[in-house]
């Protein structure tokens, strides 16, 4: 899942490094042994043309044997039914605009599973490109007592073959081996074998079946600690128990656990600002400097603690295969809205960002379906509201247990905003479906991974992506935004000096909008804040940092906490849950649906919606008192 927002250009090639292609069925380990090769040397784009994603990255052999990796989208064939497979079709046959053609692949198999797997061997070996044939998770293979031969594997793949564990780093050094090998010039020919492959799945997998038994295959016994987990995780009712709970303790231990670094780090914030002012002259400087870019910057990035552990929570639960599980009990739910299940996935990440999520519906075969799921994934909660919610509910909720240290009414507090964004997705589903996007249900197919331990690199990668992305969000929009409100803020000066905060410029764009707002409890200061969200949903967080910060110089909370009465507090949380505030997903909605028509009509009635909703909730509150 990519990052909010992040949605860097196509990758620049050097011609003289050769580029190798990891290809393989999904949930086969291509990512992680991607991640082993690249470490932190690896980046993300889209391909040319179209919104599917791919990461590539530097793998180090040594001077001048360094080569490029590619991680493509994972299929089960070649044979191309959706935009994902298309793009892994047209990669490795060199008709990718943008992108050399492969000089190199390597094919990423689950041995586990190694007969089902073969079945896309068979194509992409047809290809005639130098393989190296990996089969991962040697480890499963091994600990249930599979077996298979290598050397008479490879003979018959006509591929040089390597038993791996991508994720203890097991068969690496051979990996690096054979890449090395191929990075220089005069590299090894291709061994051929004439493939009895007539171009037809069926065909395929007979050939799979076959291979694997002269390869001296045996499979390794079922997983029972997996067979054994899924009786509890997939019961119908001990599996939705098990779910509230595991969601429950994520959202106790973003608050309880975060806080302590988030106080330390705002506190470190502050008494830099201090040490900071006496060592600028400039009164103008010192303003913009301490109370603009400090106060605006600092009080955004000090939420990096929750966001991190929402991260470290999913990473948990994708990489150990509970996430697959999760998403089998969520479809049962979503099927009554009228959701296909392969909506489910999309959504998802969207508790990430709203971006990849649409960008991953072009999994989703049925334009209507995709459709649908397009215009409700920026309902879903994703990690640039955290910042917004915290503050506003540390602000006006206290910290009382409601179920003894399992859940407190702060955390309760950001579950429900979670809660309510998915009950307005399938409600939004639903009168879609049922109106204007009908279409015909499909079939759910979800492979279910076994159970793994998640790896200490893998969520230390993962986090340090999620950082350098946040970080990066905070040095550029976030501080562009904060330098202008304290322009804003700052001028027209009068007799030389600033003017007051309502006379500044700033005021006078704040006093201006204020009507419109006033009726959802929001005064001027509010209403800035809501404009400069429209580039981003967490902007508003810098944005009433800097004009407090100008304003007092008191904290974020107690500032926002003399601003807002408990209604405006509330139609502010619930304004956010349900408005669209965010100009990238505009972006890539428009370049999904090839116009401007969906995402005018999805920016419209998700304003309109938070509006409705955010007056009613400021009245009915104001009124019970």
């Amino acid at each position: 899942m990519a990052e909010c927002h992040d949605q860097p250009g196509v990758s620049t090639f050097l011609p003289e490094r050769k580029l190798v292609a990891i290809v393989g069925p999904p949930n086969s380990g291509k990512s992680t042994l991607f991640n082993r090769l690249t470490g932190l040397r690896q980046k993300v784009a889209n391909f040319p043309g179209v919104t599917v994603e791919h990461h590539t990255g530097q793998v180090k052999l040594g001077p001048g044997h360094d080569v490029y990796v590619i991680d493509l989208p994972g299929i089960y064939s070649l044979n191309p039914r959706s935009e994902d497979e298309r793009v892994t079709h047209d990669v490795l046959l060199g008709n990718m605009a943008g992108i050399p053609k492969p000089d190199a692949v390597l094919l990423i198999l689950d041995s586990t599973s190694l007969s089902r797997h073969l079945v896309l061997a068979a194509p992409v070996l047809a290809l005639g490109l130098p393989t190296l044939v990996v089969l991962n998770m040697a480890d499963d293979l091994t600990n249930r007592g599979g077996t298979v031969d290598l050397k008479e594997l490879s003979k018959e793949l006509g591929a040089d073959t390597l038993l791996v564990s991508a994720a203890k780093g097991d068969g690496m050094a051979e990996v690096l081996e054979w890449l090395d090998q191929r990075s220089k010039p005069s590299s090894p020919p291709v061994k051929r074998v004439e493939l009895p492959v007539l171009g037809g799945v069926p065909t395929y997998r007979k050939w799979a079946v076959e291979t694997s038994r002269k390869g001296q295959y045996h499979p390794p016994a079922p997983p029972i600690w997996t067979r054994r987990l899924d009786k509890i995780f997939l019961h119908p009712v001990w599996g939705i128990a098990i779910f509230a709970v595991v969601v429950l303790a994520v959202f106790q231990t973003i608050f309880s656990g975060a806080k302590p670094v988030m106080d330390a780090m705002q506190a470190t914030v502050d008494s830099f600002g201090e040490w900071l002012a006496p060592h600028i002259s400039n009164v103008a400087l010192q303003s913009l400097i301490v109370k603009g870019v400090l106060k605006g910057v600092g009080s955004v990035v000090v939420f990096l603690p929750q966001i991190l552990i929402l991260f470290f929570f999913l990473g948990i639960l994708e990489d150990s295969g509970y996430l697959a599980r999760a998403a089998l009990i969520a479809d049962r739910t979503m099927t009554r809205f009228g959701l296909q299940g392969k909506s489910f996935i999309p959504l998802l990440s969207a508790y990430a960002c709203a971006v990849p999520a649409i960008m991953a519906t072009r999994t989703i075969e049925n334009k209507r379906d995709r459709v649908a799921t397009i215009l409700i994934a920026p309902f879903m909660t994703c990690s640039a509201r955290i910042p917004i919610y915290t503050l506003v509910i540390a602000a006006f909720i206290p910290d009382k247990p409601i179920l003894g240290p399992f859940l407190g009414a702060q955390a309760a507090a950001m579950l429900g905003q979670y809660v309510l964004g998915f009950v307005a997705a399938v409600t939004t589903a639903k009168v879609l479906k049922s109106t204007i996007l009908q279409a015909k249900g499909t079939s759910f197919l979800l492979e279910m991974p076994p159970y793994r331990w998640p790896t200490g690199q893998s969520l230390a990668l993962r986090l340090l992506e999620r950082s350098r992305v946040f970080l990066q969000r905070a040095g550029t929009v976030i501080l562009g935004v904060a330098i202008g409100i304290w322009l804003l803020t700052y001028f027209p000066l009068s007799n030389g000096q600033p003017a007051a905060l309502a006379d500044s410029f700033a005021g006078t764009i704040g006093h201006t909008i204020e009507p419109i707002i006033r009726p959802l409890g929001f005064n001027w200061k509010i209403g800035i804040g809501l404009l400069t969200s429209l580039a981003a949903r967490e902007v508003i967080v810098g944005t009433l940092g800097t004009i407090y910060g100008l304003e007092s110089g008191e904290g974020m909370q107690q500032a926002i906490h003399g601003d807002l009465t408990m209604g405006g507090a509330v139609a502010l949380l619930i304004f956010f849950a349900f408005a669209m505030q965010c100009m990238s997903t505009i972006a890539v909605v428009r370049r999904e649906t090839g116009g401007w028509r969906w995402p005018a009509i999805q920016f419209a009635y998700m304003t309109v919606f938070a509006y409705g909703a955010a007056f009613l909730a400021n009245f009915a509150v104001n009124r019970l008192g």
